[in-house]
């Protein structure tokens, strides 16, 4: 009973502890490998389970109400590894989600979310546990919600036609977060999804499959500046995903692929680009020219994927 109570006493000290210091990572700064008995068990107080116990604060750097974006002048180093504490998240939306418009590159601009067939007024739902941090009128996402999660990353639900929830409010996963619209410059009322981390915005098909399953594609996953460039990615169908899982995939995968095409009689930009599955962005940057460049039968372009 003795090493009970030393072991939630060592747990509430540290709890104290970091949230006098928001801005330390006390398990990060000390070397725990504590061994506790507690009924006769032997429990591992390791940097993995203090950190289990004592809740991220997630407030403590860049916690700004006011603009969509606070991380502007954060430098942001990929690869970078994410990890999910489950294996699933909650829909969004609640009934069949069917993506109309994918992350990557549309009508000459950067769609840096999917878009979420729905109907003014269908509920939508927190992926994960996070606390809000935004929940107000963005330009052009019109009335939007962003939450922060306890993994770093950010989910942003825009076009709302209602708020269900005040900012600082801490939401569980599928808590009720407000209703579905058309506010701010949408074309029809649908949920825009965005995912970001530290301000830049990952491909949500990268990490999470949207159909019935409502599966997190790894609970440990890299991600590369592939899937944060939407001008490599094509807004009218999904790009294949193959989930990076170790820092020497996602190193490997820093390699580009490239192959040499050579124009045909009749092709054009559009054409070229369906059948490579590449944007026409990605194929004018690499080869220096423009969306309106003139391309001619057996003139070589360089695909880079």
């Amino acid at each position: 009973m003795k090493s009970l109570f030393t072991f939630f006493l060592t747990i509430l000290t540290f709890s104290v502890y970091s949230q006098k210091n928001p801005d330390l990572n006390i398990v990060d700064e000390l070397d725990f490998e504590v061994l506790k008995k507690v009924d006769s068990t032997e429990t591992i107080l390791t940097k993995d389970t203090l950190n289990a116990i004592i809740p991220r604060d997630i407030k403590s750097e860049y916690w700004d109400h006011t603009v969509y974006n606070p991380f502007r002048d954060e430098v942001v180093v990929f690869p970078l590894q994410l990890k999910f504490e489950d294996s699933t998240y909650a829909s969004p939306i609640g009934k069949d989600k069917v993506v109309t418009s994918r992350y990557g590159w549309r009508r000459g601009r950067a769609h840096k979310g999917i878009d979420i067939d729905l109907i003014t007024g269908d509920s939508l739902f927190a992926m994960f546990d996070g606390i809000v941090r935004m929940s107000r009128y963005s330009r052009g996402h019109g009335k939007t919600v962003v939450l922060r999660h306890y993994n770093g990353l950010e989910t942003v639900y825009a076009h709302l036609s209602k708020y269900g929830v005040k900012e600082n409010d801490t939401i569980k996963k599928g808590e009720y977060i407000g209703k579905g619209g058309v506010s701010g410059n949408a074309r029809g009322s649908h949920l825009h999804l965005v995912v970001n981390y530290k301000g830049v915005a990952i491909n949500p098909e990268y990490l999470f499959e949207f159909d019935a399953s409502n599966a997190i594609r790894s609970k440990e996953i890299w991600v590369t500046q592939q899937w944060t460039r939407p001008y490599v990615h094509n807004s009218k169908r999904q790009s294949k995903i193959i989930p990076l899982l170790t820092e020497a995939e996602a190193v490997a995968s820093l390699k580009k692929q490239k192959k040499i095409y050579v124009v045909k009689r009749g092709d054009t930009l559009s054409r070229i680009s369906i059948n490579n599955n590449i944007s026409i962005a990605a194929i004018c940057k690499t080869n220096a020219i423009s969306k309106t460049s003139v391309i001619k039968p057996g003139q070589k372009l360089v695909i880079e994927k």
